[in-house]
């Protein structure tokens, strides 16, 4: 445990940050699962609803930083690509 005040603070703000970090990943991670689950039971209309809700989600950690921007993009580009399997 840091004695000075500032470094004090400074690991107060990171486990703040890292908590909240942690969330917003995990409610990303299920928003995609829910998508998959839908387009696995070829539930098309729940599917689209969980394509966007996934899509906003991983658009989020993307400007967070909690994601690469291409890494959201290849997620996105590929659930796209499911649901417009199932559709098709």
């Amino acid at each position: 445990m840091p004695n000075i005040k500032s470094a004090i603070k400074r690991v107060k703000v990171s486990d703040k940050r890292r908590a909240q970090n942690a969330a917003v990943k995990s409610a990303l991670r299920t928003a995609v699962k829910n998508f998959e689950v839908k387009a696995e039971s070829k539930e098309v209309e729940g599917a689209k609803e969980a394509l966007l809700l996934a899509t906003k989600k991983l658009d989020k950690a993307a400007n967070k930083g909690l994601i690469h921007k291409n890494t959201a993009s290849r997620q996105k580009s590929r659930l796209q690509k499911k649901l417009n399997e199932i559709t098709a």
